[in-house]
């Protein structure tokens, strides 16, 4: 298959350029792209997880630059294996590239994956390319175990269990908001929200850390921050039906969340206050944190508190499937879906 996109005359040219940041050998991959498969070593468990990153979907080029694009696409799913207490290994990249890119944004956008995919260690070991109307970007990632028992997932929780959060909310739905109405200028005003939408940081060394915790003890539940809190607590608390073997549709699980709106990002409560919202009910409703929420015996909080920095905790687990925050129920939010009539 040979495509022309901007500067490229052929799949060869954007496969050398993947080459300048990727290289093709990496330590722990017996073999890497190149092939028809790549070959890893057979060993401890691997954790894998994959996303779709779709033009105006998921980012608008309009305000988001190729760099943040790259890096985003990326950590929105090493995310994903942070939440599971993995080590990020490796990675594969789909690519549906339109006409208008040229070779400077190709470039930028590799620099800013390889430069998150570096920070980790993660080899891109396969992949494929086409033309396509719109940008459209697939990543698969594969992490490893660290250890037996070391694996975390959202199953777990139990009555009287601390429900605690590692990171921000409601941060980037201001910068989602802002960027939507004012396009890149809404960087000058609200940095850090738009930093935190456009180039999120995943929670890879917390989710280590509650992963060797979970060798030694009962292991706390974890998950990432994505459809907002009001969406995914629920599924933490096996509510939603989607927990598989790890645990059963109907939990009897609820929760009782106290969020001051003190403990919130500065911006955040400044956005709020000018647009006449509750700034909590936005925490709890924003898309996009990639903070790590998780519950975990009480008895583990002092050595989570020392070892993990924004570790904070935000309520209880209850019996019964109500959950409230500030005592007022979350049934009253919505949170983001992309197949809603208002997601």
């Amino acid at each position: 298959m040979t495509v022309h996109v901007g500067t490229f005359h052929s799949e060869d040219d954007i496969l050398n350029t993947l080459g300048r940041y990727f290289p093709l050998r990496k330590p722990g991959i017996l073999l890497g792209r190149g092939d028809d498969c790549a070959l890893l070593p057979a060993g401890k468990p691997l954790s894998v997880s994959t996303d779709l990153f779709l033009e105006d979907v998921h980012f608008r080029r309009s305000y988001c630059s190729a760099e943040e694009i790259g890096h985003k696409a990326l950590a929105c799913n090493i995310s994903d294996l942070a939440a599971c207490g993995t080590r990020p290994l490796a990675f594969t990249l789909n690519l549906g590239l339109p006409a208008d890119l040229d070779n400077a944004w190709f470039n930028a956008f590799l620099s800013g994956m390889g430069s998150l995919a570096a920070k980790y260690n993660m080899a891109l070991i396969g992949g494929d390319l086409s033309r396509t109307r719109d940008l459209q970007i697939s990543v698969t990632v594969m992490g490893e175990v660290i250890g037996e028992g070391a694996f975390l997932s959202r199953g777990g929780s139990m009555p009287g269990d601390v429900i605690f959060v590692v990171g921000a909310l409601g941060l980037a739905r201001v910068g989602l908001q802002e960027l939507e109405a004012h396009g890149r200028e809404a960087v000058q005003e609200w940095p850090k929200a738009c930093q935190a939408l456009l180039k999120p940081e995943p929670r890879v060394d917390a989710g280590l850390m509650l992963a060797r915790v979970a060798m030694n003890a009962r292991p706390p539940a974890l998950m990432d921050v994505s459809d907002g809190l009001v969406r995914d607590l629920p599924r933490l608390l096996g509510q939603t039906g989607e927990m598989g073997v790890w645990g059963e549709h109907g939990s009897g699980l609820g929760a009782e969340l106290i969020i001051p709106a003190g403990l919130l990002q500065a911006e955040l409560l400044e956005w709020s206050r000018r647009h006449g919202r509750n700034p909590v009910h936005e925490a709890l409703i924003g898309g996009d944190d990639y903070a790590l929420l998780g519950s975990c015996a009480p008895d583990m909080l002092s050595a989570l508190h020392a070892a993990i920095p924004d570790f904070w905790e935000i309520g209880v687990v209850t019996e019964g499937e109500a959950i409230y925050c500030n005592r007022e129920p979350l049934s009253s939010l919505e949170g983001f879906d992309h197949f809603s009539s208002q997601g």
